[in-house]
């Protein structure tokens, strides 16, 4: 596929997943249409960078489907001041979306591989407002809190309450509950020392962050 097939795939992108599924935020659809997807896709899937569709990137794990990352990207409501959190760096493209809307996004990967692939294409773009760490953020990441901005990447079957413990007052948290088939894509708001606002936005499916807290099971 050649450069200019990408951009007339990407425009597709935009008009036909994004703006077709309540993605009407301007400065999400304008950055995404700068931003090269196809950099962050494994290079054996990058002619589906702008398919709807989750794209595998190993060890499980994916890139969510654009019109999700858009969605996201939107409904997380960032200011250009705000310090962002970010569970699950992965590719490293969601990342970019943040950096490019925020201050500057803390991106958490437990996997260190996937961190030093995203940095190395995170560099190659020049977005330079980032910290990327290797850990296990399933169970929350406080180091550098509170955050204006948190958003987990993978699913969670029991979100715990310490990450919104950590948002700063007026700060938002995008985290998506449940099991498959159906997860609730939910935004909790901080209003106060003691009040959060939970609103819930849609269903999806994606993979379970990894080490996430599961129910209890029952054993007979």
């Amino acid at each position: 596929m050649s450069s200019l097939n990408f951009d007339v795939a990407r425009d597709s992108m935009i008009k036909t997943q994004m703006r077709t599924w309540d993605v009407r935020d301007e400065r999400v659809l304008d950055l995404i249409a700068r931003m090269p997807r196809e950099d962050f896709v494994p290079k054996a899937h990058r002619n589906l960078a702008f398919v709807d569709m989750n794209i595998p990137l190993g060890h499980g794990e994916v890139m969510m489907t654009p019109k999700l990352e858009a969605r996201l990207a939107q409904e997380l409501e960032i200011n250009p001041t705000d310090k962002i959190l970010e569970i699950g760096t992965g590719s490293g493209y969601m990342t970019a979306l943040l950096a490019a809307l925020g201050q500057h996004v803390i991106s958490v990967e437990i996997r260190p591989e996937f961190t030093a692939a995203a940095a190395t294409t995170l560099a190659h773009h020049g977005v330079r407002n980032i910290t990327l760490e290797t850990g296990d953020g399933a169970r929350g990441w406080d180091r550098q809190k509170p955050y204006d901005v948190i958003l987990l990447t993978g699913s969670m079957p029991i979100l715990l309450k310490t990450f919104q413990e950590s948002l700063a007052v007026g700060g938002r948290l995008i985290a998506i509950v449940g099991t498959a088939p159906a997860m609730d894509v939910r935004r909790i708001r901080r209003l106060d020392e003691q009040a959060f606002e939970e609103k819930s936005l849609f269903e999806t499916v994606i993979p379970t962050l990894r080490n996430a807290l599961e129910p209890a099971r029952f054993v007979f």
